[in-house]
């Protein structure tokens, strides 16, 4: 599956932005059978995991750090996850990638990058104060 990450762009805190991650299908399986996680990266930091949708929708994870502000969903007849932001805050600036995984199935494997083969390129988010 290939996976194209957009809707970043610069906000002031307190704002929102909605990113998307459309998708194609793969050789061996549609978008829809594949978890869709999002991770993040701020300048001189580690990657850090940030959300998952399992691949029917009906599962939802979230990091401490964003649960209550973020939200995923996604739209399978589109082939498309979306993040939604509100209340965001400056430490939320990052590089934010999404990526599709097959095989798990709860939290300790979702939270894991290395769990995800396929990812797509990074859309920048800046939040300003």
């Amino acid at each position: 599956v290939q996976l194209q990450a957009s809707g970043g762009g610069s906000v002031q805190a307190g704002g929102s932005l909605r990113l998307t991650c459309t998708g194609s299908d793969g050789s061996e399986r549609a978008f829809s059978n594949y978890a869709i996680g999002w991770f993040r990266q701020a300048p001189g930091a580690e990657r850090e995991w940030v959300t998952t949708i399992n691949w029917s929708g009906s599962r939802t994870f979230y990091a401490d750090s964003v649960k209550g502000r973020f939200t995923i969903s996604r739209e399978n007849a589109r082939n498309t996850a979306y993040l939604r932001m509100n209340s965001l805050k400056p430490e939320d600036t990052a590089v934010y990638y999404c990526a599709a995984n097959f095989g798990c199935s709860g939290l300790n494997c979702f939270v894991d990058g290395s769990e995800y083969r396929w990812w797509g390129q990074g859309t920048l988010v800046t939040v300003s104060s």
